[in-house]
């Protein structure tokens, strides 16, 4: 499962091509390419070059100020990060069962959060990418093309998030960095009147994301070559899963697979992450690198999000998104192909089955009177120790928490989605460097197509900083003397959440 690309020998030897700054990362990041004089490319890091200082800080503060303050990690998914602490802290107070009332609105809640998340990645970030090409005109790949181009496809974006959006506020208080979860449930409920004016155009939004699906799917037909085969690489995945197997973005255990699709394990205790899970740390990023322990750091590395969860499960619970997920698996299985799907651009069309899955369950759900309960919260015997994971839109999300006698969080161990991804990226990094880089000449084509592997998983610590159509990029070519050879420079476009 490792990479030839991982390390170069005589690195001082070789031409480097450095992409600083990568400002599709939450902070800092880059990517480093490695050419001997043959052009053929020998080493590629994505390096995080950032650092949260969360897990410290929130150390010595009582347990029940953690789910409003961790979700300042993020000012696009604060919810995951909001639900996720949430859950642990239901360990904490002795919750291990929600109220129906809390367990659905917290449920509501995070569809909502999947719904936005999705759409604002697809429609505003990727969809340039995959409607005019890789190495279409610069002025044009970005969100106001599309608008221009595809005015509806663009509304239909708009108007999904918009309404993702709302029912985060209508759960939560407001539209980020709310304060609805509380440790053992929930601190209100919706009215009719909430309800009914989300349920207006719920159906709306179900139409338009299977239309997004239909979308995303005839664009990987009709191009399979490209979509099967770009930055294409096998690894094994992790996701949750429903007690029957089926796909549940919520709660679930853990379950992993191999990248011929065999079980690896099942149904693993989320309480029980820290034995199935090991992290490695290397010297060039800030990041770390979990890995199975079973297998070892250098097997064991594995890929979360969409692209894992769909392939993972064993059937969704909603009639469209199911229907949808049985084709991308027989798609899967198409010309000879046997197991998984790995082409890292098949993540947009798993992610617009989410989509689809998210907008069918608020549908669901808003017709349930439960939602309008008056039991709110629920404890039990007190423990000192809790851990709430969660599929966020990009994966995986672990918080882990210890509290001391004094209520106050001693010890605090958060893995996000991208963390689990970090190893993924940099090998789609290095697929596609192989395949694209010819070492003489730089283009925007070339800085486009690491950028479109990097964006297919969403990165999580980019979430709070998206540039819209293009990063802001660096690109120079240096011969083994440190002589630079070609430079290639690029300045940001509009910078927003």
């Amino acid at each position: 499962m490792g990479s030839p690309l991982e390390t170069a020998a005589n690195p001082e030897r070789l031409r480097r091509v450095a992409i600083d700054p990568l400002s599709r990362v939450e902070g800092h990041g880059k990517v480093s390419i490695l050419l001997d004089d043959d052009d053929r490319v020998q080493q590629v890091r994505l390096h995080i070059v950032e650092f949260r200082g969360f897990e410290k800080f929130i150390q010595g503060r009582p347990y029940w100020e953690v789910p409003v303050m961790v979700q300042r990690l993020c000012g696009i998914c604060p919810v995951s990060h909001h639900l996720a602490a949430s859950k642990a802290m239901d360990i904490i107070v002795g919750a291990r069962q929600l109220t129906e009332t809390a367990e659905k609105l917290r449920r509501l809640m995070h569809y909502g959060q999947i719904l936005q998340s999705h759409a604002l990645h697809f429609f505003h970030l990727a969809s340039p990418d995959l409607l005019f090409g890789f190495d279409s005109e610069v002025s044009r790949r970005n969100i106001v093309g599309v608008a221009s181009a595809h005015p509806e496809t663009a509304k239909r974006g708009i108007l999904l998030r918009k309404f993702g959006q709302e029912v985060i506020c209508a759960t939560a208080g407001k539209r980020i960095h709310g304060t609805g979860s509380i440790p053992g449930g929930v601190n209100k409920s919706l009215t009719r009147e909430e309800r009914d004016f989300l349920i207006k155009d719920s159906a709306q939004m179900v139409a338009w994301s299977h239309a997004a699906v239909q979308m995303i799917k005839a664009l990987h037909r009709q191009n399979a070559a490209l979509y099967d085969s770009f930055a294409s690489f096998r690894a094994n995945s992790m996701s949750l899963v429903a007690e029957d197997g089926g796909l549940d973005l919520y709660h679930g255990q853990l379950r992993v697979r191999d990248a011929d699709g065999k079980l690896l394990f099942d149904q693993v205790d989320t309480q029980d992450y820290a034995h199935l899970i090991a992290e490695a740390v290397k010297p060039w990023s800030y990041m770390k690198f979990p890995y199975l322990t079973s297998l070892g750091e250098e097997r064991g590395w594995y890929r979360v999000g969409p692209l894992a969860r769909v392939q993972n499960c064993d059937r969704i619970g909603t009639r469209l998104a199911e229907a949808e997920r049985q084709e991308f698996i027989a798609y899967a299985g198409e010309n000879g192909r046997s197991g998984p799907l790995h082409a890292t651009l098949a993540y947009h069309w798993a992610r617009m089955i989410e989509m689809l899955f998210a907008a069918e369950t608020i549908d669901t759900l808003l017709a349930d009177d439960a939602l309008s309960g008056d039991q709110l919260t629920t404890s039990g015997q007190r423990a000192t120790e809790g851990v709430g994971v969660i599929e966020a839109p990009r994966g995986t999300l672990i918080h882990h928490y210890r509290v001391d006698d004094n209520d106050l969080v001693s010890v605090a161990n958060l893995i996000v989605s991208t963390t689990h991804n970090n190893q993924a990226m940099n090998s789609a990094v290095r697929e596609v460097a192989k395949t694209h880089l010819d070492g003489r000449k730089l283009s925007e084509g070339l800085l486009n197509h690491i950028e479109v592997a990097i964006r297919a998983f969403d990165p999580c610590l980019s979430c709070a900083t998206h540039a819209l159509g293009q990063m802001p990029l660096e690109v120079s070519l240096n011969d083994g003397a440190g002589r630079q050879i070609d430079r290639l420079s690029r300045a940001p476009a509009s910078m927003g959440q």
